[in-house]
């Protein structure tokens, strides 16, 4: 404990450094927050208007369902059937205050006789979830070495009953299984024995038309599969802390259960909300507009960095440019020359799932977050980028 107590205070202490060296908080007005996992919150091109206020009655402030609120829960139900083919009911989600509660509660049910199966690089939170839940977990190799592309070979490597809690798209990589790898890794968690989560919170960010496990996963009431997301990225509504989870009907009721006695549901006006964005024309617009709008940042904030010297390992998928920095430099140390200029990345120690801290491999590699970036800032990125490197 610690140990985990160590990493998080780590990070802590970087916002920290920030506010010290530069007056403000890391993503207020006026800094470059490259270190921050959040989304353009205001309308992209070819995407739909964002809510800037929501309508409710007297009755909406009374305590929410805790199983989630009957529209929220029934357009979660028609996203899922409309776009992916499948046939679940609103007995199959289970609504949460954000993705990560919902991370946190499957961890903490899961039977102690399945081991997690986790990649060498992954989303940083998740290694905090398995020490604080105390969930033994085995390591797939995901390194320079493989290029942060391990393949289903090396998750069948390890003996079940085993439990996949994997990102896709991969936070920080933008590493993203799609077609037959997706679904070869879906049904490899279908067999006897074998569990997954799949985190989509990026789902809308990835080339041409988002996928989700979902497309695979058949009568999810026969698995043990667990779909999260939220309304914080593909929604840009990440204020509004409402996530999901998708799963067999056994394991939703667990959850209800879970949620009426130690999280009591969520905000109303935030479901109403919420729902309304994921209505089938509006969420058809976001999805569409998302992926376009980020694949043109990605592209032309790849070409930059590339330029600059930047080895990238960059999948195609989420809103970060994972790679190595030019000339042996740590993240480290690039984040104090960045505080000068009023920004920082994210050190890709925080997501090395063995905790190996300046002895990491990814040491000197950084995951640089265009997500917030409007596209008029992109000059004065590179800028500082070249000034600093």
């Amino acid at each position: 404990m610690e140990y985990s107590i160590h990493w998080l205070v780590k990070y802590i202490i970087a916002l920290f450094k920030f506010l010290d060296a530069t007056g403000k908080y890391m993503g207020t007005e006026g800094t470059h927050p490259w270190a921050q996992g959040f989304p353009l919150t205001t309308p992209i091109p070819g995407g739909p208007e964002i809510p800037t206020s929501i309508t409710f009655t007297h009755a909406d402030l009374k305590y929410p369902p805790a199983t989630g609120g009957m529209e929220l829960l029934t357009a979660i139900r028609d996203y899922y059937n409309h776009f992916y083919g499948t046939a679940i009911s609103t007995d199959n989600v289970c609504v949460f205050a954000g993705g990560r509660p919902g991370i946190y509660a499957t961890l903490s049910f899961l039977k102690p006789e399945f081991k997690v199966l986790v990649e060498e690089t992954e989303y940083t939170p998740y290694w905090d979830a398995l020490q604080l839940v105390g969930r033994d977990y085995a390591i797939v190799s995901s390194n320079p070495e493989n290029r942060f592309r391990p393949s289903l070979n090396d998750y069948q490597g390890h003996a079940a009953p085993s439990f996949v809690v994997k990102s896709n798209p991969c936070n920080p990589t933008g590493v993203t299984w799609r077609g037959d790898a997706l679904k070869g890794l879906v049904e490899f968690c279908r067999e006897p024995g074998r569990g997954g989560l799949f985190d989509e919170a990026y789902e809308f960010f990835q080339p041409t038309e988002p996928e989700s496990a979902m497309a695979y996963v058949g009568d999810i009431d026969e698995t043990n599969i667990f779909v999260v997301s939220a309304a914080t990225k593909g929604l840009q509504a990440p204020g509004f802390r409402v996530g999901w989870v998708v799963a067999s009907k056994q394991n939703i009721e667990l959850f209800r259960n879970f949620s009426s006695i130690a999280m009591g549901g969520v905000a109303r006006p935030s479901q109403i909300c919420t729902a309304g964005m994921l209505s089938l024309e509006r969420v058809t617009q976001a999805r569409k507009a998302i992926s376009c709008f980020y694949g043109s940042q990605r592209d032309r904030y790849r070409d930059a960095l590339t330029e600059l010297g930047f080895e990238l390992f960059t999948g195609d998928g989420g809103f970060y440019h994972w790679g190595r920095l030019p000339g042996g430099l740590t993240a480290d140390e690039f984040n104090e020359r960045l505080f000068k200029h009023e920004a920082a990345i994210l050190p890709g120690t925080l997501c090395d799932m063995f905790r190996r801290g300046g002895r990491s491999p990814m040491a000197t590699f950084i995951r640089f977050s265009f997500g917030p970036l409007k596209a008029e800032s992109f000059e004065s990125d590179i800028a500082i980028l070249r000034l600093v490197i």
